[in-house]
């Protein structure tokens, strides 16, 4: 199974996370800056993670998004850190449904800095996906 774990964090906590899903899937996190973030190949499922900032998500992620291809995604999972909205997971499944990419239903919201136990619960919460 082929799985991608990408991320836009500014404060290093979405990192935090997105690190623990990748550990748990067997492959590195990769910013969405990164010129490895690209779903040029397909993959069997695509965790996303973001956070909100100023009522919506980063526009480096926003463009991110716009470019993953419909084609090479079976699935896609969001997550999100915050300190107060889960609105990024809202925005982040809206954009690829749009696109016609399948997006889980569940998805992870970590509210402020990431515990231990947190990081725990995104490893778990990984491993119902591969």
């Amino acid at each position: 199974m082929s799985v991608k774990v990408v991320y836009c964090s500014r404060s290093g906590n979405t990192k935090l996370v997105a690190d623990a899903i990748a550990e748990a899937a067997g492959v590195a996190a990769v910013s969405v800056t990164d010129e490895g973030a690209a779903v040029t190949e397909p993959v069997d499922v695509l965790f996303v993670g973001g956070a909100l900032y100023a009522h919506s998500i980063d526009k480096n992620l926003k463009a991110y998004l716009a470019a993953v291809p419909e084609g090479n995604v079976k699935k896609a999972v969001a997550f999100s850190t915050a300190s107060f909205s889960k609105h990024a997971i809202d925005v982040i499944k809206k954009v690829l449904k749009a696109k016609g990419i399948d997006v889980a239903d569940d998805f992870l919201f970590i509210k402020k800095t990431a515990s231990e136990a947190q990081l725990e619960e995104a490893k778990a919460f990984a491993k119902k996906f591969i």
